[in-house]
This record gives structure tokens, sequence and C-alpha cells, in this order.
């Protein structure tokens, strides 16, 4: 593998791996642009950054093409490449592109105690939405509603009328959702959207709406619930449109990974040094420059770039009378 030095480093573009799921949808291709394996589908899942065994994403552009992240992880080391809160020998997060052609199951996902308590590899998981298209009159689930009783939810849990208990809501382009572990959650088909997560496969399936080659984990997944957390999980997107740079939180209290939507009309100066971790920006509205040291980085129109936490200052460009929304990604 090419050694680089801190002066060296870019943002680093990788290959996607695409997942066949039952409740797979086709707006990868006909929204995203993606060009999908020729065999197999449908496609519900582009893993477009992961370093899991067995599935560890590889760079596809500079000197380091070719390189697997987990081999950077190695080589480079966790904290030149993750910052300062890194903890093991692996990326912490997972950045996927999810779409349905119907509805996923209702399922939920563990946090580290229920995952310890758990075992056989169950894993933490906790997870942001933010949707980037939707057929209209579809619907995002996350959470139990504040009027339902913990009885009512498990009485409703095997057939579809469980879905009278859940926080519905309607998917619109910008709005984000946390899904934090212990929330039940699912959406309907139609819904394309980024998902930042930890870095976890780990998903329990309570109810599968009734379609085929599911399989039910009922009982782990009724003990990773969180009864108590009715809050809602809606983040609300931007609706003005000012003529100025503009950041928002979306998650910042999140000890697994914060989200800022950049919303840019002019040239935006950043650096890894302000957070001690490893940027991912993902260009929502088209394609992304980043200027590093004069370098240009163009990131493609729903794709995530990772600038490694030792990388340091780079500019955002912009051009005028083309601005551009992204979703900047921290540790």
């Amino acid at each position: 593998m090419t050694t680089l030095s801190k002066d060296e480093l870019y943002p680093l573009l990788f290959e996607p791996m695409y997942r066949e799921t039952v409740w797979g949808g086709t707006k990868l291709a006909s929204v995203v642009g993606r060009e999908l394996p020729a065999d197999g589908g449908p496609f519900g899942e582009a893993w477009d950054i992961c370093d899991r065994e067995g599935a560890e994403s590889v760079i596809s552009n500079g000197p380091l093409a070719g390189t697997t992240l987990h081999e950077l992880c190695l080589r480079l080391g966790t904290s030149y490449l993750i910052g300062d809160m890194a903890r093991d020998k692996r990326f912490p997060l997972l950045v996927k592109i999810v779409n349905s052609g119907e509805r996923i199951p209702l399922q939920v996902h563990p946090d580290e105690n229920s995952a310890r308590l758990l075992g056989n590899g169950a894993e933490p998981k906790t997870e942001m939405w933010y949707v980037l298209d939707a057929d209209p009159g579809s619907k995002i689930m996350v959470g139990i509603r504040p009027t339902a009783t913990r009885h009512s939810f498990l009485e409703r849990l095997a057939s579809p009328d469980v879905e009278g208990v859940l926080q519905a809501f309607d998917s619109v382009p910008g709005d984000a959702y946390f899904v934090n572990a212990g929330r039940v959650h699912c959406f309907d088909a139609g819904v394309l959207l980024l998902d930042i997560q930890q870095n976890s496969n780990t998903d329990y399936l309570l109810n599968d709406w009734g379609l085929p080659g599911q399989e039910l984990h009922v009982e782990q997944g009724l003990a990773c619930i969180d009864f108590t957390d009715r809050s809602p999980a809606r983040i609300t997107g931007v609706s003005d449109n000012a003529p100025r740079n503009r950041k928002y939180a979306i998650i910042n209290r999140c000890p697994q990974f914060h989200c800022d939507e950049l919303r840019l009309t002019g040239d935006w100066p950043d650096t890894t040094r302000s957070t001690r971790s490893f940027h991912l920006l993902t260009a929502i509205s088209g394609p992304v420059d980043v200027d590093v040291r004069g370098e240009i980085t163009t990131i493609p129109r729903y794709m995530t770039a990772l600038l490694p936490a030792a990388l340091g200052d780079y500019v955002i460009r912009v051009k005028p009378d083309a601005p551009v929304t992204l979703i900047r990604t921290t540790h």
C-alpha cells in the first residue's frame, strides 16, 4: 500500500457494495443513477463506506486506489485516520443509501447494554436517516406513540394493526430522523434515504408485514425496546432560502456521531483539527468540490467522501450560481 504523509492526504472515495433485500426498490438506479450489478436484485442498500469483516470498502480514487478502508486503518493508525475517539481497528461508522420497493420490516436495534446481555455477536446500533426522495403518501415510522401502552403494543405486534401505535410521519426530502437504539422503526415503499449508523449489522425483526423470506427475532427484539422513550425522532428540514452559508445541527448529542447539514452559497473553509475527528461529506443537491492544498476532489451527488482526521484544512468550493447542500458527519 502506498504510504502518504499528512501533507499528502486527500478526500477518499469508495466503490459501493450493493445488498440484495426482498424489500428493495429501484431508486438506486432511477434516482441516484447507480449502475447496479446485472445479476440479482432487488437491491435495497448501497454500502458506500463500510469496514466489516467480509465487507471492506475499497478506495476508488487517488494514490490509495485499490486499498481497503481496513488496510488504511491498520497501516495509518486509527488516531491518524479516525481521530481521538478511535476505540478499535475498525472504522466506527457505516454509510448506506437505502431504498424500498416494499415496506421494510418493523425492527429494533440493541444498545450497548442489550447487545452485551444478548450476546451471540450482537452489536449496538444507533443511526440517522436523511430523506433524499420519497413517493407521495409514503410514511416513516419511528418510535411508539406516547398514548400507547406496552400492553397495546405487544397485543398488536404480530398483526398489521401495530401500525396504529407507532409514531408515523410523512416522508419529506430534507427531513432527518434520529433512530436511537431501542426505538422500533420502519418505512414504506418508495423511500430513498441516507443512513449514517454505527458499524453494526444487528437488526431484530418484529413484524414482516407478510413479506416472504424474512426471519423474525421477536424475543431478542423485545429485549431491546426502550418503552420509556416516546420522544419524536423527526428533525424537520430547513425551509428558508437565505442567500448565505448556513450550518444546521441535525444530530449533536449522540456519543457515536454528529451530523450537520451545510447549505452553502459560497466557499466554506473547514478543518478536521477543529473536531479532532475524520469528516464524512455527503453530497446531497449535486456534486461537491473539495479543495485540499489546491487539489480538487469532486464528490458525486449522493456519494460520501472520507476526510482522514489528520488531513487538516480544506475548502468546499461553491460557484456563485450553484449553491450546494451536503451532510457533514464527525465522530
